[in-house]
């Protein structure tokens, strides 16, 4: 199937990417980008800011981070605390 065609798919038919940690916590990462009005929500492409449901999403993550402890692989770990960092810094720049 071409980009083309695919773009054009009702999101609920689009294929779906393995479920694997790190495709959880980007999808977690992604939800909180949508709540901190950095990206549109996908769906609709509206943007849908909630600061309160991002502190929820971010607050999510770092159970996640806190709870796997040295579970993780050195890939799984550098994610995790990359992405924290990040949407923590622009829930920062947003909350003031």
């Amino acid at each position: 199937m071409s980009d083309e065609n695919k773009a054009e798919q009702p999101l609920e038919k689009m294929p779906l990417p393995q479920v694997t940690f790190s495709t959880f916590v980007m999808s977690l990462a992604s939800s909180a980008l949508v709540h901190l009005g950095e990206v549109p929500e996908p769906e609709t492409g509206q943007m849908m800011p909630s600061l309160p449901v991002a502190k929820h999403t971010i607050d999510i993550l770092a159970m996640l981070q806190e709870k796997t402890g040295n579970c993780l692989d050195p890939d799984e770990t550098q994610l995790l605390e990359g992405l924290l960092y990040d949407l923590r810094m622009k829930y920062v720049v947003k909350n003031k």
